[in-house]
């Protein structure tokens, strides 16, 4: 089997909802793993997936929340895509944002102050393309997510 048609079983495993919830399960585990290795590590290799930690402000609490996640480049930003998995209500870290949109980014181990702003939909429709590609299951999570519209965030260097 190529590398290619490993990485294509992968990323379809994501389009069941046993396997996401699972993968849902080991963010507190990727999280440490970043944390302990200074960003040089997640747990799925940066070869089948591009992640970068995001870390906000919490809205309430004022403490910092760092939370690994997907994004694709669109020029110089990120864009993230608050799925939360497909469940009914949005991230807490997407709240987070609306509430204080500048934040920072590890990128392996460069840490990036960025500003947060929620994209239209006319930039949703154009993107969309390339986030799918990225990660097949946001088409099953945006069914699973009911009335809930996923949002999509620029992150942008400052």
């Amino acid at each position: 089997m190529t590398t290619d048609s490993l990485k294509s079983r992968f990323l379809q495993l994501g389009r069941h909802r046993a396997v996401a919830r699972a993968i849902r399960a080991t963010v507190p585990l990727d999280k440490a793993v970043t944390r302990l290795s200074g960003g040089r590590v997640h747990l799925v290799p940066e070869a089948l997936l591009p992640q970068i930690t995001l870390t906000t402000v919490g809205r309430r609490s004022g403490v910092a929340r760092a939370v690994p996640l997907l994004y694709v480049h669109d020029g110089e930003d990120f864009v993230v895509i608050a799925s939360n998995f497909g469940q009914e209500k949005h991230p807490a870290w997407s709240y987070n944002l609306e509430a204080n949109p500048d934040a920072e980014v590890l990128l392996g181990t460069r840490r990036i102050p960025v500003h947060a702003q929620r994209m239209s939909e006319a930039d949703r429709k154009r993107l969309w393309p390339s986030i799918t590609a990225m990660w097949p299951a946001y088409d099953d999570y945006i069914d699973w997510a009911g009335d809930r519209t996923i949002k999509l965030y620029r992150l942008t260097p400052r």
